[in-house]
């Protein structure tokens, strides 16, 4: 457990100064590997970067997170190092613990329940969850966020802000201006436990008929904006049963499951959950999903969603100026030929799986390593050709579709994919999605 300094704003300040400190030595370390020839040490420069993210709970972590859910995304070294700081996570202990629920829920708040765990059962970058029991003897998850997350978080982006400006000095191949403008939105979103509140509402909304996904239900009367309450959902961690090795048949309906739990609200309603790494799924005994974590949802306009169909259809004809209309549609602007046929590249290769009509793996070509391939040669070719600078909307998309395809790679299923996405947009109308994207939204509470 996390001592009281180590908690606290000024001990987090300390730390905020190191990272500050050290982050440029780091960068102007890799740079020299990468573009001197310098002989790389990479598991030294592995355990560098977790010392320097290890006591930063906010987006770092959370770009952490990411990285160490996409296979071959980095060298094996930093990915074992990021995989182990996902895991481990510092917790609260409870002298924190009572001092945060009574902030809450006033000085009484044990007497409303019939228990309460005092051991964290899950620690993230915001907050933590506790096992407890309603009065009723309902199986309840409190997720209590960490002391002065407000604070940390604005640290944390200023931060992020640094990292992005060094690694674009000496690679400016990608503006991340957008993608740290749409970080900041999202994680100023999660401080806020009332909108996940009604974020989870909008997902047992629009996944109502969804046999296969589980969503919790929130108990209002024991939920803030810094605490939120909801029924406990058992399920296994979806990384111990892959490591069990199960049947085909098993991969493949997890597989399912999951492809219907994101892309059903996305192309029925416009909204997607933004944060893709494994830690938020669990798994019945009869491989249902149960998602969790609600705090990054995004909510697109219909003719974003239009977008992204009308890219998958340019690439299945040939078509390349319903493909510039797709890039104009998402915020691309000033696009040169050259600049549209190296997006195509990265866009052929995330559609991959939806074009061919038969069960395959989510990845066939070179197994994993095909994708890090791709993206290193867009990479080159968007750097010589002056960068692009991806608009905001175009990040949560991206990272979804990444990240969900790296948790597909992990389990190995092998699905009709193309007979999926078909039958999630058969009945996609613009019009029609508009419609029911209002409704839904008025009737949890979200702005359109």
């Amino acid at each position: 457990m996390a001592g009281p300094d180590e908690n606290s704003l000024g001990g987090r300040v300390k730390r905020y100064a190191q990272v500050g400190t050290s982050i440029g030595g780091f960068a102007a370390r890799i740079a020299g590997e990468r573009y001197f020839g310098l002989k790389a040490d990479k598991s030294k420069n592995a355990g560098d970067l977790r010392a320097l993210l290890g006591g930063l709970k906010g987006p770092l972590m959370k770009v952490a997170q990411l990285l160490s859910t996409i296979p071959d995304a980095l060298p094996k070294e930093y990915a074992r190092e990021l995989s182990q700081l996902q895991a481990n996570a510092p917790q609260m202990g409870w002298p924190f613990v009572n001092r945060r629920m009574t902030a809450e829920l006033g000085a009484d708040w044990q007497k409303k329940f019939k228990t309460f765990e005092r051991e964290a059962a899950r620690a993230a970058s915001l907050g933590q969850v506790h096992r407890a029991t309603a009065k009723s003897g309902a199986a309840l998850a409190c997720k209590l966020q960490y002391p002065d997350m407000d604070s940390v978080v604005e640290a944390d982006l200023r931060q992020l802000k640094l990292v992005f400006a060094t690694y674009q000095r000496f690679d400016p191949a990608i503006d991340p201006s957008e993608i740290h403008t749409e970080i900041t939105a999202r994680l100023r979103e999660e401080l806020d436990y009332t909108n996940e509140a009604r974020n989870l509402a909008l997902y047992r909304l629009m996944l109502a008929k969804e046999k296969g996904v589980h969503i919790p239900e929130v108990t209002a009367d024991l939920s803030t904006r810094r605490l939120l309450t909801m029924t406990w959902l058992e399920g296994r961690p979806l990384v111990d049963i892959i490591a069990e090795n199960p049947s085909q048949a098993r991969r493949n309906q997890l597989g399912i499951n999951l492809f219907k739990a994101w892309y059903v609200p996305f192309y029925s309603y416009g909204a997607i959950h933004g944060d893709p790494h494994l830690g938020n799924y669990t798994a019945r005994p009869d491989d249902t999903i149960n998602l969790m974590d609600f705090g990054a949802i995004r909510v697109f306009t219909p003719k974003f969603v239009r977008g992204v169909i009308d890219l998958y259809r340019a690439l299945e004809r040939g078509d390349q100026a319903l493909a510039v209309s797709a890039y104009e549609t998402w915020g691309f602007t000033g696009l040169k030929r050259e600049v549209i046929d190296t997006l195509n590249q990265w866009a052929a290769f995330v559609y991959a799986p939806l074009m061919e009509d038969r069960p395959r793996l989510i990845e066939e070509t070179n197994a994993s390593s095909y994708g890090v391939e791709v993206a290193a040669k867009v990479h080159a070719e968007l750097k010589r050709l002056g960068g692009v600078k991806p608009p905001r909307e175009f990040v949560m998309v991206d990272r979804a579709a990444v990240g969900l395809g790296g948790v597909f790679l992990r389990l190995g299923a092998k699905v009709n994919w193309h007979r999926l996405f078909h039958d999630t947009i058969k009945d996609f109308d613009e019009k029609a999605l508009a419609k029911h994207q209002s409704a839904a939204l008025k009737k949890v509470g979200l702005p359109l």
